[in-house]
């Protein structure tokens, strides 16, 4: 596997959802896996560095190829104008412009600055989001677009750069879209990514809110670049590509990250595969019914199991302390599927064991679909 296939996977996705939670492995790194199996974990990292991906906000925090930076420079602009970014940010902005270029100037002096270089708190600090104002105005700055970031590897914190020091000249100087012609474009990239959806699957694929969103909806199909449709079973109108091919079967197998693409907006879930879901990470753990961090299994064209998975990194074995079926599946087959899947993720994640725990109905029939009908199996 190399940055090819790694392409292949953004040209069919257009963005990779960024989260931090890394229990079992930082959540971007999961929908790679999910598609392409086995592969270096280096490929997002080395192809960022290289120029070829950016972050920004699409859906939510995201990973996205370079060619789609003129679609959110709009984005960029109205964040400037002090439109659709945090209250806290633009408050900031307002209140100490002379601040905000301070810290502009010190990111373009350097190569590659974080937070903790522009340490502005006296007193200690709360949980989750209580940014002292040097990450504020740091965070103004990436939303406007007048710098961008990558990711630390040892710690996942931003390191801001002037965009003309790590992006092509060709899409930093890119003139701005008008955000009808933008939204139009990441319409027909959202509609290719779902094959088929109604217009909310749309609208949350890049976080489209908003009248001029339905305008450009609307244009497509008035253009014929979307075609409106009718899907079986679906209340809402739905919309695709004209000629879209639809498969005669489907043929998968993956562990879906909670923020992965197919599965990220919950009322698609449950319109495509009558899957409820819903991440437990915050529920508190005697109120938990699957576990602390599950992940989906995707056997062919249903999701048939959910997997509660933790990497312990310093044993080197892959915890499964739970695995529990969908209904009416079979069983010993979907148990001897994930047992291969669980096994080819532990190779990939370079730990050496898969130890299961007892939670769930398949975590014994996990068991038995071994030869030697032990808890723990080596990854080669």
């Amino acid at each position: 596997m190399d940055r090819r296939h790694l392409r292949k996977v953004l040209d069919q996705l257009s963005v990779i959802q960024i989260d931090s939670v890394n229990v079992l492995v930082r959540s971007q790194e999961l929908p790679l896996f999910a598609r392409l199996g086995d592969h270096p974990r280096s490929l997002i990292t080395d192809a960022t560095n290289d120029g070829e991906m950016f972050e920004y906000w699409c859906h939510a925090a995201s990973h996205m190829p370079i060619d789609m930076y003129p679609l959110v420079k709009w984005r960029m602009e109205m964040a400037r104008k002090g439109e659709n970014v945090w209250q806290t940010l633009q408050d900031l902005a307002k209140k100490k412009p002379a601040f905000i270029n301070e810290v502009r100037d010190r990111v373009f002096e350097a190569d590659g600055l974080v937070a903790g270089e522009f340490k502005t708190r006296t007193g200690p600090k709360g949980q989750w989001w209580d940014w002292d104002e040097g990450k504020q105005a740091l965070e103004y700055l990436f939303w406007t677009g007048e710098v961008t970031a990558r990711r630390r590897t040892e710690d996942f914190a931003r390191v801001y750069h002037a965009p003309h020091k790590v992006l092509p000249a060709e899409v930093v100087n890119a003139p701005v879209l008008s955000s009808l012609e933008a939204r139009r474009q990441l319409f027909i990239r959202a509609a290719q990514a779902m094959g088929v959806a109604t217009g909310k699957d749309l609208l949350d694929y890049h976080r489209q809110r908003g009248p001029e969103a339905s305008k450009a909806l609307k244009s497509l199909v008035e253009s014929g670049d979307l075609e409106a449709v009718r899907v079986e079973g679906w209340k809402d109108k739905a919309y695709m590509v004209p000629g879209t091919k639809v498969p005669r079967t489907v043929s998968s197998r993956a562990l879906l990250s909670p923020f992965d693409n197919l599965i990220w907006f919950r009322p698609r879930n449950e319109r495509l595969f009558d899957f409820h879901y819903r991440l437990e990470i915050y529920t508190p753990e005697p109120k938990r019914i699957f576990g602390y961090y599950v992940l989906p299994f995707l056997l062919d064209d249903r999701v048939v199991a959910r997997v509660d998975l933790k990497a312990d990194r310093h044993a080197g074995e892959l915890l499964v302390p739970g695995a529990f079926s969908e209904e009416d599946v079979d069983v010993k087959y979907v148990a001897q599927q994930l047992r291969d899947e669980l096994t080819l993720m532990a190779k990939w994640l370079g730990l050496h064991t898969v130890r299961v725990g007892t939670n769930g109905d398949l975590s014994d029939l996990l068991v038995k679909s071994g030869t030697s009908r032990s808890r723990t199996w080596p990854s080669e």
